[in-house]
């Protein structure tokens, strides 16, 4: 299945301007019920990485926050022609400013809490539509890799990889200085941002926006070290994230409904489900008469599904004491466990549409 521009029908987008929003006390009871029971696996989307200063796609009442976000699809990026070497300068400029506020973003306090349902085995695995790594970093101090491989399924990949056309990996960060040595004019653009604090609007796929008139086609993508090993010359790259119109692989669509099917409930946070390959799991879940719960502010594509419950509040107000309440004396002697309730930052975005961003004279 190719990931499509996701849309959130009409009918839903109506229906959420009446939704009621609820008392922190009631949200905080109705989902630790819910989870108390264990065996849950949790779906994440966009809406948990907020407070980590990443903006979620979508707003409060459903529309995209950023009015003129145009993806670049998959076809465009790999294209072996000089249209296609066209989007990639387009594509790898703005990652370049993009990356490094998703980079040093550190895990907020819902990042933490569900690290803890998670290391207390209440809901052993989480599913995450993000590619920015938070989940990997809020439990990195008591997983190891192979661990957090196990426990964390991926579902649109990484930001922190690069591959180019032919599979030869390369860490981001080390491609990220391979692209300012590459332009050091905009590595000096990049390092002035750095040192103003003005940095570019971000989505939560590391593109950001730049003021009309920039000059893409002076941008140079570098080639691919391991290619030019081989004799070879290649500067088609992309990163680890799934782009619309690419397939998700087979073997993690395949994991993602194992994890729903070996599970009791599923708990589903910070996510409109527009994107069709989060929707199908839900719609797996309620197939097999699984209990399923969306913790999300604004509309949900659940709204259609029977049998699914829409608690309307954000994250970060409550799922602290969700899983003080779920665990309870364990929250508190349970030392990895109280130190993730104590953990994360609370960095939330502007919420301007564009952030006001030097322009980049002569570039």
């Amino acid at each position: 299945m190719r990931v499509s521009v996701p849309t959130i029908p009409d009918a839903v987008l109506r229906a959420a301007h009446t939704q009621p929003r609820v008392s922190p006390a009631f949200a905080v009871d109705r989902i630790a019920r819910f989870l108390s029971p264990g065996n849950a696996a949790i779906l994440t989307g966009a809406g948990v990485s907020v407070d980590s200063g990443i903006r979620a796609y979508r707003g409060a009442k459903g529309s995209y926050l950023n009015p003129n976000y145009k993806p670049i699809f998959y076809h465009e990026l790999m294209e072996p022609t000089p249209r296609g070497a066209g989007f990639r300068q387009r594509y790898w400029l703005r990652s370049y400013l993009g990356y490094p506020p998703v980079r040093d973003a550190q895990p907020n306090p819902t990042h933490f809490a569900l690290a803890a349902l998670q290391h207390s085995s209440i809901a052993p695995h989480l599913i995450t539509q993000n590619v920015d790594g938070l989940h990997h970093k809020a439990i990195s101090h008591v997983w190891d890799e192979s661990r957090r491989a196990e426990g964390i399924l991926e579902l649109h990949g990484t930001l922190h990889r690069v591959r180019c056309s032919h599979g030869h990996e390369v860490d981001r960060q080390k491609f990220q200085e391979m692209l300012g040595e590459a332009n050091p004019q905009w590595k000096a653009y990049a390092e002035e941002l750095e040192r103003s604090g003005a940095r570019p609007r971000t989505n939560p796929d590391g593109d950001v926006v730049l003021p009309e008139g920039t000059r893409y086609d002076q941008f140079i993508v570098p080639e691919c070290p391991s290619c030019l090993l081989e004799n070879r010359r290649n500067s088609m790259h992309k990163p680890e994230v799934i782009f619309f119109g690419e397939s998700i692989p087979a073997k993690v669509r395949d994991r993602s409904f194992d994890i729903v099917n070996q599970h009791d409930r599923l708990f589903v946070v910070g996510t409109t489900l527009a994107t069709f390959s989060a929707y199908r799991l839900v719609k797996r879940a309620v197939e097999r008469r699984k209990p399923v719960l969306v913790l999300n502010v604004g509309p949900t594509r659940a709204r259609d599904l029977a049998g699914v419950d829409v608690v309307d509040i954000p994250a970060g107000t409550v799922m602290r004491d969700v899983v003080k309440q779920v665990l309870g004396r364990e929250a508190a002697t349970n030392s990895d466990v109280a130190k993730m309730l104590e953990s994360g930052v609370v960095k939330t975005p502007p919420g301007d549409h564009d952030d006001p961003l030097p322009r980049p004279i002569g570039l």
